[in-house]
């Protein structure tokens, strides 16, 4: 038997009603923030990823899936969204037509980290991007976009996170002050951590060995080396969020692990979710759409992983079963010919409808209507032919009534929309 490869997961038919419900909730609230869908390429060239997210991010240098085709050229799976999208709006020129574009994308992720609960090497997000906008009010549109998401999906227990990560002016200020605090802290910083030291100090903050984490617990504030622009920035979303009653946590400790953000950065939590409790997450790339060789403009995004979300929703999934509105049980080979036409006729006019291809017996297939949940089961036989009617079931009262063959489709699809 061949079985799945290690860190990917089929999602059942049982599951994915949940996975449409939330998809479609999510597309209906980015419709209504005036959101564009942008579906993206799976396979990117290499140094997409390379020069976006970081040449020592743990990300390229462990966790992409990159291979050489047959010219040789080095291709990756997208292990994120958001450098796929600077690279369609730079490409195509949007920023030609409108600067300002406000973009989202559903689709699957792929990283070979370790699997385990939530985290499957392939993985499932929805991003959304923001380009054009400096204000700060367009950091707090965003967080509340998101924040609208997780009440809309009835979500309790998270919390939102967020802080400024600085700009190039006040950034290295803070890294100089977070290196002289490091060189205290040798002996409790892990291998990889020691190697961040140098080259990218605030990414220890993110680093999960308790040593680490226990090691940065007095580490430097960010916070109190913001310039002046970065300062009034943050305090702009601040006083936005607050505006909105949106309850959130200032942590100074929270960084993003891609290289490309600066000044906001977020993330919600979810305490049912235990070590792993990250949902989403995302913040502000001033730099990046001129690093990858487009115009110089702002931008700002999300990425919610999809997967851990579902978790959350899980007790939901079975009030979104869908369930067929009618089963007919068909007996002899006239009925069955008959049935089948009926079968069709009521799917076209959107009655989800199903009867049993196997002539069984009328118990057989009261029993099948069970399982499948069908609130109506018609009831028809050569007898019910020559007599012009059929017998219409409703499962929960009991109750039946003679419907006529030739009013029948008008009868059910009356019936199934009230």
């Amino acid at each position: 038997m061949i079985t799945l490869v290690r860190g990917f997961k089929d999602i059942l038919p049982a599951e994915t009603a949940l996975w449409q419900h939330l998809e479609d909730v999510a597309r209906q609230l980015f419709d209504d923030f005036g959101f564009a869908e942008l579906r993206i390429p799976v396979l990117e060239q290499t140094e997409l990823f390379a020069r976006s997210i970081g040449a020592d991010t743990d990300i390229v240098e462990k966790e992409m899936y990159t291979f050489a085709d047959r010219s040789g050229a080095s291709l990756t799976m997208r292990p994120e969204a958001t450098a796929s999208v600077v690279r369609a709006y730079i490409e195509h020129k949007l920023y030609a037509k409108d600067p300002v574009w406000k973009l989202y994308t559903i689709g699957p992720m792929f990283r070979r980290e370790r699997p385990q609960k939530g985290r499957y090497r392939q993985f499932y997000q929805i991003n959304a991007e923001v380009f054009g906008l400096e204000d700060p009010r367009a950091d707090a549109e965003l967080i509340l976009l998101l924040m609208t998401l997780m009440g809309r999906l009835e979500l309790s227990g998270i919390m939102l996170h967020i802080n400024s990560l600085g700009c190039a002016a006040c950034r290295p200020h803070f890294k100089e002050a977070l290196r002289s605090f490091l060189t205290e802290s040798t002996a409790e910083l892990c291998s990889d951590c020691l190697r961040r030291r140098e080259k990218n100090p605030l990414r220890i903050f993110d680093c999960k060995v308790p040593a680490c984490k226990e090691a940065m617990l007095d580490a430097p504030s960010i916070l109190d080396h913001l310039c002046d622009q970065c300062r009034s920035h943050f305090e702009t979303v601040q006083a936005s969020l607050e505006r909105f009653q949106i309850p959130y946590q200032t942590n100074h400790r929270l960084v993003r692990g891609l290289d490309y953000y600066t000044r906001t950065a977020f993330e919600v939590l979810a305490e049912a979710l235990g070590a792993q409790d990250a949902v989403a997450g995302g913040g502000r790339y001033d730099s990046l759409v001129k690093a990858l060789g487009g115009p110089d403009q702002p931008g700002i995004g999300f990425a919610i992983g999809v997967d851990r979300l579902i978790e959350l929703l899980a007790h939901q999934r079975q009030g979104l079963e869908k369930r067929p509105h009618l089963f007919i049980a068909a007996l002899g080979t006239g009925a069955q010919d008959r049935a089948f036409g009926w079968l069709q006729e009521l799917r076209m006019q959107n009655v989800r409808t199903e009867m049993d291809f196997a002539d069984r017996s009328l118990k057989a297939q009261m029993r099948r209507a069970n399982k499948l949940g069908a609130p109506y089961v018609l009831i028809v036989g050569d007898r019910e032919l020559e007599e012009g009617s059929a017998e219409l079931r409703n499962m929960s009262t009991k109750e039946q009534e003679k419907v006529r063959l030739q009013d029948l489709v008008e009868v059910v699809v009356n019936k199934t929309r009230n």
